[in-house]
């Protein structure tokens, strides 16, 4: 284990929306335990520190939580604007996060001697060359979409910006790190998109700001992305895997089961239950719920699948009734200890990075149906480059084309080779979480890295 010197003071400045805060604290909380005479100042707005920390017990002693102002007014009342709630936060989160650095070095009596951030928040490069600290963002996702961003202007300048709606099909081969790549699987803001939204500007920005950094630490693991790592260490001072964070940093907190999945999947056949799940965000459109439930019940494939309730309206009448024995809907799911049920033979999935880690750490092969951000990207690697799952045909669920992809998936020639190739990455994300694997040397790296004044 590193030492660690007892005068350092990291401020861990916090993307409050979606998964970020939660994966950001994760990895924080790794590090305060394995530096105890370390002290971390976690900026995070209240609405998300609420959501995350029910149980305070479980925090490390040496993290501070220190709320910060979302720039919602009281009584403000949301017009439902795309991203309303970002927008109004990136407006005030520079200042918000200067102020509260600055009052709790002067509160802990430390001065801050190195600022921990999620990547997203480019100007906090800015900040941490105003205190004079280095710079040690964190990206939450994967090699693949993290190499795009930092090529947008290359990509920008080749592509063009004009007309590209009409282009999707077109493959690219310029892009370092990929042998090629769709060009309707880059994220929206890369050439698509309101490309002057306060988001697309940040990312924009972040990917221009991020070779600044002192160290770049990413959520995934050397072995899975060889190609994308060689050219991006090429671009970074430092740049280093420490994840998977769903087998280095799991909850502490038992998991939660009350709707009954895993005593349901204990009386199922090996292999052959499909698990849906759609995240915290993406949501299906009616119509495709429709087509993905005709698709299970022609098929017969067993499935536990997770909506919320007020989505069950939108099913087929009388499906319910039909899959009471194939069938469990549930308002929630464990999905990693769902995942790794002997049971479960597919994951039904809009392909976020959180979601494909989890399917690779146990060995499912995934279908993938990308909404927004990172799943069209992450979707292209599954199906083309690690070839450990397949996109839904068109991009939609359709009864016929989901049906189709069940068979292959769970019963055909393709379903074996993939479940072989996701087993291959399997072994090799425990290897690097492993006492002696790339991504623990990594993270010890690390942990110099925050520690040292």
């Amino acid at each position: 284990m590193a030492s660690t010197n007892s005068e350092s003071h990291v401020a861990v400045l916090v993307f409050p929306f979606a998964t970020h805060a939660g994966l950001l604290f994760g990895l924080v909380q790794r590090l305060a335990r394995a530096a105890p005479n370390v002290k971390f100042t976690f900026f995070n707005t209240a609405k998300s520190n609420h959501s995350l920390f029910s149980n305070l017990s479980t925090i490390a002693s040496n993290i501070i939580l220190h709320d910060v102002y979302d720039g919602v007014e009281a009584g403000y009342v949301f017009s439902g604007k795309p991203q309303e709630d970002i927008n109004l936060f990136l407006a005030v989160a520079a200042d918000e996060f200067r102020r509260g650095m600055d009052k709790a070095a002067v509160d802990s009596g430390r001065k801050i001697t190195c600022l921990v951030a999620d990547a997203f928040l480019w100007f906090s490069c800015d900040l941490a060359k105003e205190i004079g600290a280095p710079w040690v963002p964190l990206w939450t996702s994967g090699a693949c979409s993290l190499s795009t961003h930092i090529y947008t202007d290359l990509i920008r300048q080749t592509v063009g910006l004009h007309g590209v709606e009409g282009r999707m099909d077109e493959k690219l081969n310029f892009i370092p790190g990929f042998s090629e790549l769709r060009l309707g699987d880059l994220q929206g803001g890369v050439v698509f998109g309101n490309l002057e939204s306060p988001f697309s500007v940040m990312i924009h920005r972040m990917g221009q700001t991020l070779p600044q950094a002192a160290v770049l630490a990413i959520n995934s693991f050397e072995e899975l992305d060889p190609d994308l790592m060689k050219d991006l260490s090429s671009k970074f001072k430092k740049i280093l895997n420490v994840g998977p964070f769903n087998l280095t940093s799991p909850p502490a907190s038992q998991y939660s089961d009350e709707y009954g999945c895993i005593p349901w999947l204990d009386k199922q056949n090996a292999k052959c239950v499909a698990y849906i799940g759609f995240g915290t965000v993406a949501m299906l459109p009616p119509t495709e719920i429709v087509e993905l439930a005709e698709a299970l019940e022609s098929s017969g494939t067993p499935f536990i699948w997770s909506m919320k309730d007020h989505f069950k309206q939108h099913l087929p009448p009388g499906f319910l009734e039909r899959t009471t024995e194939t069938g469990k809907i549930v308002a929630w799911a464990p999905q990693v200890q769902v995942l790794s049920h002997c049971a479960i033979g597919i994951v039904i999935t809009h392909g976020g990075w959180n979601s494909v880690l989890e399917s690779i750490a146990a060995g499912v092969p995934l279908i993938c149906r990308p909404f927004f951000g990172d799943h069209s990207i992450n979707t292209w690697m599954v199906e083309n480059v690690w070839k450990i799952g397949m996109r839904i045909s068109g991009g939609v669920f359709t009864k016929k084309e989901t049906a189709h992809a069940l068979e292959q998936v769970l019963s055909q020639q393709k379903g074996k080779q993939l479940k072989e190739q996701i087993t291959l990455l399997k072994d090799l994300a425990f290897k690097a979480v492993g006492p002696n694997g790339s991504s623990s040397q990594n993270f010890e790296e690390l942990l110099k890295e925050i520690s040292s004044v």
